[in-house]
């Protein structure tokens, strides 16, 4: 701790990002990595933007990415906004939309940990609200009287770590009920299986909706996301990030994500694949006497009624596999599993049969 720092420093608890090993034969199942690599033709475009060019500052409104991705979604350009990843989005959420007059933020007790630690960095006092005994959000924990009214509601959909999603009816449902809080819906893991609330910006203008394409793009190593929401969201956004950083997407990552984006066969080609593994997965895993959440996402959430997690964990590591263990109420007990290759997933399940059996 040095003296040097700014009073607030010493007490933040930085987020903890899953284990980077560097072992020889690693099975890296712990930051839900895609097992496919991304589109040839975005690596192509990558390649292609690597000129001279790159001497000249990027479009730092970057129209064209954003005209392609509004055009995905029945929207305009400017109800889209871009970020170097979907955390830097959610940073310029919290700082943007949720300090209120010290009204708090709502958000599920069980969820991508990474709100607490915005929380504690922009001082958002918030309000964790359990998930039931199936970890399943209650609609009417978020639609009842409140004094005083949030300043914004988050979650994740489908949810991290527990891969359960809500209907667009119960995300409207919540939007409905609280008109003057932003409804944040982080939607990393949607294309594995749920609905986008995309689709209900045209009705309610305090739906923000979060997507990265790390996930199901397969571009967890060019840091890109984007939110999508009425063009008055999007212009508070905009009024954060020019305050921040007005050049957030490198020529690469425009050229990349453009590209991406524009190939759908290669993306519904390996989305697909994981979804199916996903399915063999939970099924091989249930037979090993694991209890296995519903998943909506590429990753299962399971815990085996005989056998601590955390050991589980262990061995797995030493075996060359890392799942994620958390160390967190309620959950310290579950192992989160990215969905491999078929071949993966065999290799995890035979290890973890050897566990089993010794």
């Amino acid at each position: 701790m040095s003296t040097l720092w700014s009073d607030h420093i010493a007490g933040l608890v930085p987020y903890v990002p899953g284990e980077q090993a560097h072992i020889p034969n690693l099975l890296k199942l712990n930051t839900n990595e895609n097992p496919y690599g991304p589109s040839p033709r975005a690596i192509e475009a990558m390649r292609a933007a690597l000129t001279d060019d790159m001497r000249l500052y990027p479009d730092y409104q970057a129209l064209a990415l954003r005209g392609t991705i509004a055009g995905r979604f029945g929207l305009a350009a400017d109800q889209v906004f871009l970020g170097n990843g979907s955390d830097e989005i959610l940073a310029h959420v919290f700082n943007g939309l949720f300090l209120r007059g010290g009204r708090p933020l709502w958000l599920p007790d069980v969820t991508y940990s990474f709100y607490k630690t915005y929380c504690r960095l922009y001082d958002v006092p918030h309000r964790l609200i359990p998930l039931d005994e199936a970890f399943i959000l209650r609609v009417a924990d978020y639609t009842g009287s409140a004094d005083p009214e949030p300043a914004g509601i988050i979650f994740a959909n489908p949810n991290a770590p527990t891969g359960r999603a809500l209907s667009l009816d119960e995300i409207a449902a919540i939007a409905q009920a609280r008109p003057d809080s932003a409804v944040v819906v982080d939607e990393a893991y949607v294309d594995f299986g749920a609905e986008s609330a995309a689709a209900l910006i045209g009705r309610f203008p305090n739906i923000l909706v979060i997507h990265t394409l790390s996930k199901s793009r397969s571009l967890a190593g060019l840091r890109v996301g984007y939110a999508l929401g009425h063009a008055d969201l999007i212009a508070g956004l905009v009024r954060v990030k020019d305050s921040f950083n007005s050049y957030p997407m490198d020529r690469v990552a425009l050229a990349g994500a453009q590209a991406a984006i524009e190939d759908d066969a290669w993306f519904d080609r390996t989305r697909q694949a994981v979804i199916g593994a996903r399915e063999q997965l939970a099924l091989d895993l249930r037979a090993l006497g694991f209890h296995v959440l519903p998943s909506r996402t590429n990753f299962v959430f399971a815990r085996h009624p005989d056998q601590d997690a955390a050991r589980m964990a262990a061995g797995l590591r030493e075996s060359g596999i890392l799942v994620r263990h958390f160390r967190a109420p309620r959950i310290d007990q579950y192992l989160r599993i990215t969905v491999g290759t078929p071949e993966q997933c065999r290799r995890l399940c035979d290890a973890l049969g050897a566990l089993l059996r010794a």
